[in-house]
C-alpha cells in the first residue's frame, strides 16, 4: 500500500474552489488558456498554489475554448506543436512572473483521452515535452499509450488514476457524455480513492474490476460538491496515515 500520494486537481479555468481546493491538492494543474479560464483567473490560481507551496504544472489543451477543450480536434503535426508549444510558453512566463516555475505537464479533456489510446499522438506531445523541458514530468492516464511515449522520449512519467470517475473495463475513463462518468456520490468516491491508493481492484460500468496503479490522483474542480470530497478525501487520507505529498522527479529515477 502506498504511504503517500500526490492529489491533482485542474485549476485556473474559472471555478469557483480554486482558492479553496489549493488547501487540500499537492499539485495543481493550470490552465493554459486555450480551454477556458481568463488570464486573472490563471495568474490568482498561479498565486494561491505558491502561497499554499502546491506545485505547478502545465495544463495544455486543443484549442477550443467553445467545447471546454473536451472535443477531439484533427491538427496536423506541426499545428499541435504550434498550439502546445504557445501555451507551455505562455504559462511558463506567468508562472515565473509570479515567483514560481513549473514542474509537471498534464494534457487536458480531449487531448488527454486522445493521447491515451493514439501512440501517434502521445509521440507528438511527448516530443513537444522533451523539447520545452526534458526535466519536467509527464503526466498521463495510468497505463496509456501517453506514459509508454514518454518513457521512451526519456521522460519521468507519472500514473494517474481518477477519484470520481467511472472507467470501462479496459481502463479507459467512461466518457463525460455519459450519464454515468462521473461518481456524485462522496461515499462512492471516497471508496474508490482508498481502493486505488490500497492497489485494491475498483469496480467498471460493465460489472467487472480492474486494479490500477497511480502515483497521482486528480480531484475535478468544476462539480458542485469538489471542495467537500476533496476535504472529505484529505481528512480520510490523513486519518489512515498517507500522507499527501507531491510528485518528485526522483521518485521515477
Amino acid at each position: 500500500m502506498n504511504r503517500h500520494i500526490d492529489l491533482n486537481a485542474d485549476l485556473g479555468e474559472g471555478g469557483a474552489f480554486d482558492r479553496e481546493l489549493l488547501t487540500v491538492v499537492s499539485s495543481a494543474n493550470i490552465s493554459c488558456g486555450a480551454h477556458a479560464g481568463s488570464e486573472q483567473d490563471i495568474r490568482q490560481a498561479i498565486r494561491w498554489a505558491i502561497e499554499n507551496g502546491v506545485v505547478i504544472g502545465a495544463h495544455p489543451s486543443y484549442p477550443d475554448r467553445e467545447h471546454w477543450g473536451r472535443r477531439s480536434m484533427t491538427l496536423s503535426a506541426e499545428q499541435l506543436r504550434d498550439t502546445v508549444m504557445a501555451q507551455l510558453q505562455w504559462l511558463e512566463r506567468q508562472v515565473n512572473e509570479l515567483g514560481g516555475e513549473l514542474h509537471h505537464i498534464k494534457p487536458h479533456g480531449a487531448l488527454y483521452n486522445d493521447a491515451a489510446g493514439d501512440a501517434q499522438l502521445a509521440r507528438q506531445i511527448a516530443r513537444c515535452v522533451k523539447d520545452f523541458d526534458p526535466s519536467l514530468i509527464l503526466v498521463g492516464l495510468a497505463n496509456s499509450q501517453l506514459l509508454t511515449e514518454g518513457k521512451q522520449a526519456g521522460l519521468k512519467v507519472a500514473a494517474e488514476a481518477f477519484v470520481d470517475r467511472r472507467y470501462r473495463v479496459d481502463g479507459t475513463l467512461v466518457p463525460r457524455s455519459q450519464a454515468q462518468a462521473m461518481i456524485e456520490d462522496t461515499t462512492e468516491a471516497l471508496a474508490q480513492s482508498m481502493a486505488l491508493i490500497h492497489g485494491s481492484p475498483i469496480n467498471v460500468l460493465d460489472g467487472h474490476m480492474i486494479s490500477i496503479k497511480a502515483d497521482t490522483l486528480c480531484l475535478h474542480g468544476d462539480s458542485a460538491h469538489a471542495l467537500a470530497f476533496a476535504t472529505a478525501l484529505r481528512t480520510a487520507l490523513l486519518s489512515q496515515g498517507i500522507h499527501i505529498l507531491a510528485l518528485a522527479n526522483n521518485q521515477f529515477a
